[in-house]
């Protein structure tokens, strides 16, 4: 770059009311560019320690619903990449390669999986009241399924179907949408 020219393109919100926005695009040179990051570098840092918190602050309601009645209901929040990551590792089994020197995944036990993800997802307050209920564990062991935890009442009380949906809206609330212009803007 010889004419010392950065592209940058910053939006500010004019007559903004509660339905409408418009978004103006200005492009500003190096100089002008490094001016608007200091102008709004307290906004920008607070944003960022906002957007941090989003495994504590953002909750979906689900209920659990057969035939017009509803079983139960609980709520869930998104899942940090390494809480995915450690979910999976969790329940995946390794083995040793003597060529390569390490270890590598053989296969994943994919209920374990999706259970660990669900109860991850769960808030504290239903780990409790649901899954971690030993009243529901007795309950259950008395109709003869073996309870060891909270992830053999996930495994019992959802069905397949339903553990998929479950699991699409933690996706979502994690991020893992298919809309990614919110995200990301070229």
């Amino acid at each position: 770059m010889t004419d010392n020219k950065v592209e940058a393109t910053v939006g500010f919100v004019e007559n903004m009311t509660e339905t409408t926005s418009s978004i103006q695009e200005v492009s500003f040179d190096k100089e002008e560019t490094k001016a608007q990051m200091r102008v709004y570098e307290d906004d920008f840092i607070q944003g960022l320690i906002d957007a941090a918190s989003y495994t504590s602050d953002e909750v979906q309601h689900i209920e659990i619903a057969r035939g017009g009645r509803v079983y139960f209901a609980f709520d869930i929040r998104p899942l940090s990449e390494e809480e995915y990551d450690r979910c999976k590792k969790k329940y995946t089994k390794y083995v040793r390669n003597k060529q390569f020197g390490m270890k590598l995944p053989e296969e994943t036990n994919s209920v374990k999986y999706r259970d660990l993800l669900i109860y991850t997802a769960t808030t504290d307050e239903y780990k409790e009241k649901l899954w971690d209920n030993k009243k529901i564990w007795e309950a259950l062991r008395a109709k003869g399924l073996q309870i060891m935890n909270g992830l053999d009442v996930i495994e019992y009380s959802l069905k397949a179907g339903e553990k998929d949906r479950v699991l699409e809206c933690i996706d979502t609330l994690s991020g893992y949408d298919n809309n990614m212009e919110e995200v990301v803007k070229n």
